[in-house]
């Protein structure tokens, strides 16, 4: 592995950064083998991916530095390979980030409301759970 690849996945660590090039072709990929295998169900594959997209969105728009344009990417990514199941890991995901938050805030001298830490982890993996509980 070249030393400029290592230092490009280091400034996405320390910046706390989701990759397009991971999660744009992952979108993709996910969303046109959903509706390629379970074609009866490609609004609903649309519909999730779209609407998680927006949600996060508008959450983003409002507090940009709250939440990334990465979470936002991400939950377009989620929402297409989840279908409605979506809105379960969603919650779960920022229901796990809260309970983090209060944690790093009540353990952490010197931490506070304005502590910034990755969501994407915690929906990456709501997203899992959902994904083996769910089917």
């Amino acid at each position: 592995m070249g030393r400029g690849v290592r230092r490009r996945r280091r400034l996405h660590l320390e910046r706390r950064i989701i990759p397009n090039r991971v999660v744009l072709p992952a979108s993709a990929i996910v969303l046109l083998l959903n509706i390629a295998v379970h074609p009866s169900h490609a609004l609903e594959w649309i519909v999730a991916a779209a609407a998680s997209f927006a949600f996060f969105l508008a959450v983003a728009l409002i507090n940009p530095k709250g939440l990334g344009m990465g979470d936002v990417k991400l939950a377009f990514l989620i929402g297409a390979g989840l279908g409605w199941d979506v809105v379960a890991a969603l919650i779960l995901g920022t229901f796990a980030a809260a309970v983090y938050a209060v944690i790093l805030v009540l353990t952490r001298p010197g931490a506070s409301g304005k502590t910034a830490f990755a969501l994407g982890p915690f929906l990456a993996g709501a997203a899992v759970v959902v994904l083996l509980l769910a089917h």
